[in-house]
């Protein structure tokens, strides 16, 4: 979490902030997620005449913060932190944030190794409200694009309606069904899962995996594979079956809870991070890396790096509210550094 100071005035952050506002008085009038206190902040963050002067003379914002984590307030003047909004890529033509919100919090699949607590905290932390406050957080960062498992279809058509939300949903799926069902209610994509996927491949199922892809093509949807192991994605492609892009596990595998001579104890990830990198880079459509923080174990500055510089083109990423805005700056950063990167980037 970066601290709290005085910052320049940006116009991004203008910008940005203006969104929110207009956004904001929709979101506050149906859901009561923004305080008018943080409406009246938003304010005063985007106006010219905000904040005084700091010690060059140059007018600044002064940032009071909310900045951790909170069931009933969420921080909109972090905003003012915000470098630039999160770049865009496309899918099949559909431009898609470089970040694409993940859902595991959301949804209280929290990897919390042994802290049987975890999943049921971050499940009574987001709350509707607090889940479309965040969903708003994303779309003012420039995150375009929230992915998510099947079920949670409900809360994005709450979010689309009745929070004016613009956010496109990736529909992660376990059955034809409930692909089929996202689809028809709006989502932009959906895939099969990645340990789902795992375990059609582990009992041969090739056929599902092929059907799968062919329906929702009929549907003229987005179609992904998803794989927790390199040798799902392997068996895929041996098989012919091409879906419009990929999802896969990637990250290092020197981590604190990372122990290779030890059990895994729901703390490992991308088991073969080597071997997933190389085949990956030979596949020509594009590949969205998930766990790229090996559920919070990875600090971004080294994961975001690590899965770009591996050949992701998309990352994935499950974020709380208060996160949002450092993780867009610190991805934003590396996209705008040196990169050592083999693989081409795949949009298509």
């Amino acid at each position: 979490m970066l601290e709290n100071q005085s910052q320049p005035t940006n116009p991004e952050r203008r910008k940005v902030l203006g969104k929110l506002i207009a956004g904001g008085a929709v979101l506050a009038a149906g859901t009561a997620v923004i305080s008018n206190e943080e409406h009246i902040l938003a304010e005063k963050l985007a106006s010219d005449d905000a904040g005084g002067t700091n010690v060059n003379g140059a007018k600044d914002v002064q940032v009071d913060a909310l900045s951790g984590a909170s069931r009933t307030h969420t921080n909109w003047g972090k905003l003012s932190d915000l470098k630039k909004p999160m770049t865009k890529a496309t899918i099949k033509g559909t431009p898609l944030s470089r970040i694409i919100m993940g859902g595991n919090l959301i949804g209280g699949w929290a990897h919390s190794r042994d802290l049987m607590y975890v999943s049921e905290l971050v499940k009574a932390y987001h709350t509707r409200d607090k889940i479309i406050a965040t969903f708003k957080m994303g779309e003012a960062c420039g995150i375009n694009a929230y992915l998510g498992h099947h079920s949670h279809i409900g809360i994005m058509t709450d979010y689309w309606e009745k929070a004016d939300g613009t956010m496109l949903y990736i529909a992660d799926c376990s059955s034809l069904d409930g692909a089929l069902d996202c689809i028809d209610k709006g989502a932009a994509a959906a895939y099969i899962q990645g340990e789902t996927n795992d375990r059609l491949v582990r009992e041969g199922k090739f056929d599902e995996i092929a059907a799968f892809v062919e329906r929702l093509r009929k549907e003229k949807a987005t179609v992904g594979l998803g794989g927790h192991r390199i040798e799902t994605i392997k068996a895929c492609v041996e098989k012919g079956i091409e879906p419009d892009f990929w999802m896969k596990t990637i990250h290092h595998d020197n981590y604190w809870s990372r122990m290779a001579d030890k059990p895994e104890r729901d703390n490992v990830f991308c088991r073969k991070p080597n071997e997933t990198i190389e085949f990956m880079n030979t596949l020509k459509q594009p590949w969205i890396g998930f766990k790229v923080l090996a559920a919070g174990a990875i600090h971004p500055k080294d994961g975001f790096r690590y899965a770009l510089e591996s050949g992701a083109d998309f990352m994935c990423v499950g974020m709380y509210d208060f996160q949002i805005v450092d993780d867009v700056n610190i991805c934003m950063d590396i996209l705008q550094s040196e990169l050592k990167r083999k693989r081409e980037w795949r949009f298509t």
